[in-house]
């Protein structure tokens, strides 16, 4: 570009020095109008040429300076507190008590604790299996609680996250920084909705647990009284007492 402009000026100084040098003394110089207009003009022509090259060629360089700009990354990534907060909750989640978060676990507790299970065998075990389903619950509610309380403190993280993000997005200078934000809000978004998940299905899971001890304290208790009422009655008998007397 700076060798096209040199050309240029180049030859804008020697048009000029043809017009204003004057002839040598000992020479005769006819002076042909239609030439000299000729030559003018293409001078013109090319030195217009030179100026559209130059402008092309600025052209391209800004086009360039653009792609570079949109072809820049995001210069900061929450991803790592995004898997940390994803993490804590799961944790959270694996810490269940007594019943994990997995259908073999609720298989196998029903068919020892709950379900028909709750008003068959002896009084003894009967008795065990409501103390199970007791400490069921109770721990149900203490996981739902954690969970809860992981989730909330959960929330200052997201908060500075989103507040990056956001400020971020607004100062993008391209297309791949503005691609870059609205992605990871997207998955600030979808974590937050882990979490609320989480939060659903513990309370969820310590409601069920509940019901379902409800309802195999009912079922108990109609087996209770069915035993107590199937009973043979009092036969009396003789009793001994103070040394035989």
């Amino acid at each position: 570009m700076i060798r096209l402009r040199h050309l240029a000026a180049a030859s804008a100084a020697m048009l000029s020095l043809a017009i204003a040098s004057p002839p040598a003394s000992a020479q005769y110089i006819v002076y042909d109008p239609t030439n000299f207009s000729q030559n003018i003009l293409t001078a013109t022509r090319e030195l217009q040429q030179v100026n559209n090259q130059i402008q092309m060629l600025t052209n391209q360089a800004t086009m360039l300076v653009n792609q570079a700009r949109n072809l820049t990354s995001l210069p900061i990534s929450t991803l790592t507190q995004l898997q940390s907060s994803i993490a804590q909750t799961q944790s959270l989640l694996g810490q269940a008590q007594n019943i994990a978060f997995n259908v073999q676990g609720v298989e196998q507790a029903y068919s020892t604790s709950y379900g028909s299970a709750a008003a068959t065998g002896s009084t003894t075990t009967m008795v065990a299996n409501a103390q199970q389903r007791w400490q069921n619950s109770v721990g149900a509610f203490e996981d739902s609680l954690k969970v809860q309380a992981g989730v909330v403190g959960n929330i200052p993280t997201n908060s500075s996250a989103m507040t990056s993000l956001v400020t971020a997005s607004q100062s993008a200078t391209g297309a791949l920084q503005a691609a870059q934000a609205g992605n990871q809000l997207l998955a600030l978004q979808s974590q937050q909705l882990s979490d609320v998940v989480a939060v659903l299905s513990a309370q969820g899971r310590a409601d069920a647990l509940q019901q379902a001890r409800d309802a195999a304290a009912e079922a108990q208790g109609q087996q209770n009284y069915k035993n107590f009422a199937t009973r043979s009655g009092y036969v009396p008998g003789n009793v001994t007492m103070f040394s035989g007397n």
